[in-house]
């Protein structure tokens, strides 16, 4: 029973090992490091919503300027 435990043990330290080894991303020195992997073409963070008529983000709405100088009366 002893030589079971210890054979088993060993069997699954060896079994541990591999998969950790195998699910281990692979080291390329090349790689781009601002890739995240997913491939395929790039989809925005967030999604085009089709707005009713006359409905506008805020984002892209009129931009404040400056006020204009006071005229002199």
């Amino acid at each position: 029973m002893v030589v079971d435990m210890i054979v088993f043990g060993m069997a699954y330290v060896l079994l541990v090992y591999l998969v950790m080894t195998m699910i281990r991303p692979p080291h390329l020195p090349n790689r781009d490091k601002n890739d995240d992997g997913d491939g395929g073409i790039d989809i925005p963070d967030t999604p085009k919503i089709d707005l009713p008529p006359g409905v506008i983000w805020p984002s892209d709405g009129p931009k404040a300027k400056d006020p204009a100088p006071p005229m002199e009366v």
